[in-house]
């Protein structure tokens, strides 16, 4: 237990330190404390409202995305018992981008404000959901991951073919939006918006670690322990749902940190599916944290999605997993 306060609190020190080099990240040159004091005291003047409506939300946003990201990545590790599993990969992500993308299309988000992060949290559950159903409680960790990729692959069909009927030019770069996934020119209504929801995933999230503890060393032993598996398995499912879900609607589709993450902390915490759940939501926070201040220095004229920055660091780390794990892939 010391140890894992140890270890929360160390990456807690490093993704507060990254919120504060990303406030000072920006094609413009501002004194990061006259602003704050503006801020503070009312003031409108230029170097305030960048900070308050251009870089704290960006940054807030960058921190909890990806706490929920990496958070979600370990929940669905656990829950599936697949080392492969994250967001991305078994098509949570794109299932949230979709119901997104259908919320845009058909114009609910123009009749109702939460209609975006509501239809992304119903596309999150929904594809949980469907890879049960393919792939059963006791399938292998090939069918479970064949399941996860059809249902990526149905959602990323179904996002083109969304893409190929867009109304306007102006509709289809939205939705390209979601696609690639980025956190930039967001403000505080999209981060107010999005929080509530990411929040109470991640209470659900967490009162999950006694039950994935249990779930590790298998389902009788789990039920034997007095848990109701369906119960714990449908609150976790609304958790990854709901955080999942309003973070794609607010930021897009970034991919592989749920993946990334708990496999690089789970030496650190024991390979305890509980205590790697707090510890992947800080890892996930640095880890985006640190891919939007490298999108902001690489390309600051023209600058690249986050998506695809997390992409080019996490593909080739899924395609080592693939060599380490190909002999249990059966």
């Amino acid at each position: 237990m010391n140890s894992s306060i140890a270890l929360n609190s160390l990456l807690l020190v490093i993704t507060l330190a990254l919120v504060v080099v990303a406030l000072h990240i920006g094609p413009a040159d501002i004194d990061l404390t006259v602003a704050i004091a503006d801020s503070w005291q009312g003031n409108n003047s230029l170097q305030a409202m960048i900070f308050s409506e251009i870089r704290l939300p960006r940054s807030l946003l960058a921190a909890t995305v990806g706490a929920t990201l990496g958070m979600a990545g370990a929940a669905l590790q656990g829950l599936l018992r697949n080392p492969l599993a994250g967001p991305g990969l078994v098509g949570v992500s794109t299932c949230a981008a979709l119901g997104a993308i259908i919320a845009l299309y058909f114009g609910f988000s123009a009749i109702a404000w939460f209609a975006v992060p509501i239809f992304g949290m119903i596309g999150a559950g929904i594809s949980v959901l469907l890879i049960f159903a393919l792939a059963g409680h006791n399938s292998s960790i090939m069918t479970l991951i064949l399941a996860g990729v059809a249902v990526n692959a149905v959602a990323s069909s179904l996002i083109s073919l969304a893409l190929n009927f867009a109304p306007n030019p102006y509709a289809m770069s939205e939705m390209v939006y979601w696609l690639l996934g980025s956190i930039a020119n967001r403000s505080f209504a999209d981060f107010s918006l999005a929080i509530p929801f990411m929040i109470s995933g991640w209470l659900l999230i967490l009162n999950s670690g006694r039950f994935l503890n249990a779930l590790s060393l298998g389902e009788d032993t789990a039920q034997s322990l007095g848990f109701n598996l369906k119960l714990h398995r449908s609150l976790l499912i609304i958790g990854v749902a709901l955080s999942v879900g309003a973070a794609v609607s607010v930021s897009g589709n970034i991919g592989f940190v749920g993946l990334l993450i708990p496999h690089l902390l789970r030496p650190l915490v024991g390979h305890e599916p509980g205590r790697l759940l707090a510890a992947s939501g800080f890892g996930g926070a640095i880890l985006v944290l640190l891919a939007d201040i490298t999108v902001q220095l690489v390309s600051p004229t023209q600058e690249l999605k986050l998506g695809v920055i997390t992409a080019l660091v996490g593909g080739p780390f899924f395609l080592y997993l693939i060599i380490k794990t190909r002999n249990t892939l059966q």
